[in-house]
């Protein structure tokens, strides 16, 4: 297991680098990714004016507090609590985010499934898993939101936030097939299977 510290963008090789159950902190920049922003880029055709090539996304709605604009406050937002939604809901885009837009990274939590592993190996991908309840943690870690796009589609606008020691995040999948929800999905039904023996369930 290896500590990485990823300065935002990063390169293929970067990402191809980490391994399942190392750990990673980013720093610089982050973007802020939810279901109807998604549904808005790639189902209903619009765009986003942000480069996101070589970057992380963080599935979220964040709360904010619409402030005026100042040097504190470019985009006119201020943080209140930054946490992360479940990723399942959302596999269908991680291959689109990193063919289309070149996202690199994707934090969530509960992880993805075999499409977003598939991408992740044949385009150089993670998933960087955050565990549940730690909003208040995360909040910490952003400095600032630097700019929003789609803000029509508030809280699920596309976000960008400045970071710092975002982390550490742990590594649940990876590019060459790795994932920690599949050893923890093998191990239940191996368990599952020796309980049933000792209870003399017979089993196909």
């Amino acid at each position: 297991m290896a500590h990485h510290e990823l300065e935002m963008p990063v390169t293929e090789a970067q990402v191809r680098a980490l391994r399942v159950d190392d750990t990673v902190t980013l720093q610089r920049t982050l973007y802020g990714i939810r279901d109807a922003t998604q549904i808005h880029l790639f189902d209903r055709g619009r765009t986003t004016r942000f480069d996101l090539r070589g970057h992380a996304v963080i599935h979220t709605a964040p709360n904010v507090r619409k402030v005026e604009v100042s040097a504190a406050h470019p985009a006119g937002y201020e943080p209140v609590c930054i946490g992360t939604t479940t990723s399942d809901r959302m596999e269908r885009f991680t291959r689109p985010l990193m063919a289309q837009y070149g996202v690199r990274l994707v934090i969530g939590k509960g992880g993805l499934r075999e499409g977003s592993a598939r991408a992740f190996s044949e385009l150089g991908g993670a998933y960087l898993a955050i565990v549940g309840g730690t909003a208040a943690l995360e909040t910490t870690w952003v400095e600032q939101i630097e700019d929003v796009d789609l803000d029509d589609l508030n809280p699920e606008s596309l976000w960008r936030f400045r970071i710092r020691d975002f982390g550490p995040l742990r590594v649940a999948m990876d590019s060459h097939g790795g994932s920690l929800y599949g050893v923890v999905a093998h191990d239940a039904q191996a368990r599952r299977a020796q309980v049933l023996a000792g209870l003399g369930v017979k089993t196909a």
